[in-house]
């Protein structure tokens, strides 16, 4: 069935199989595994997970892609937005995130899916790779934002891999890449420290109190102080601090 993508929902359709292998690899797939699939698509990844899984769950908001994605016992077929829909309450639920994102949905899905879906143990995803290379920027450089201080507490980078424009249909203006992930134990306080962190990074060209206080997670005084107590002066920018030193800052805000 041929199929004209959507470009109000920013469609570019994986068509090529020789990543799959790749994929596979980087997601350490195993017979149990439950697997989370965002934006099947047409279903190349869908097919290639169902033969090599327990259970994929398939979340798509295009309708008009369902004769793609019926597959089988093996894959349960959601539609909507992956955004909205109550991803926590899968059953039986995912143990690994494996997908080709969506681009406009990609940074938020992440970051959400730290917190909302404490089953997943794995990522691999297929990103715009300048999103790859945010994830785990250091601090001081340019990509470096919120997403980099959460991911690097919630997970560890196990593996990257750039991916040609040409797998996708229609061929995309920017570079993608396959970043893999896998969490480690998230530090107590994980929401507040979470509330802190997208506050410091709300207004990106202010002081860290400035920001702090202007998000209105603490008043100019108790930002300074709360520095101060953890060996940082009142003038430091958000993006100074590396994600360690986001979890003593909470902490001390507290």
């Amino acid at each position: 069935m041929n199929v004209t993508p959507k470009k109000q929902l920013g469609q570019h359709f994986l068509v090529d199989e020789n990543l799959l292998g790749v994929i596979g690899r980087m997601a350490e797939l195993a017979e149990s595994d439950v697997v989370l699939e965002v934006g099947p698509g047409l279903g190349i990844l869908t097919r290639y997970l169902a033969d090599r899984v327990a259970t994929v769950h398939a979340v798509e908001i295009d309708r008009s892609l369902e004769p793609h994605l019926q597959l089988g016992d093996g894959v349960h077929l959601t539609f909507g937005d992956a955004l909205d829909l109550d991803l926590g309450s899968l059953e039986p639920p995912p143990n690994k995130l494996v997908a080709n994102l969506p681009y406009a949905i990609a940074t938020p899905l992440v970051a959400e899916s730290i917190e909302r879906l404490p089953s997943v143990e794995l990522w691999c995803v297929m990103v715009q790779r300048e999103v790859a290379e945010r994830f785990f920027a250091r601090p001081g450089t340019k990509a470096y934002g919120a997403v980099s201080v959460l991911l690097q507490l919630a997970a560890e980078r196990t593996a990257f891999h750039p991916v040609s424009r040409t797998v996708f249909r229609p061929r995309p203006n920017v570079d993608s890449a396959l970043i893999a992930f896998r969490r480690v134990p998230l530090p107590a306080g994980f929401s507040s420290i979470r509330t802190v962190v997208e506050a410091a990074f709300a207004h990106r060209r202010k002081t860290l109190p400035n920001s702090l206080a202007l998000a209105g997670v603490a008043d100019r005084k108790r930002a300074e102080a709360a520095l101060a107590a953890i060996g940082q002066p009142s003038n430091i920018r958000a993006e100074a601090l590396a994600p360690p030193e986001f979890v003593a800052l909470a902490e001390a805000l507290r």
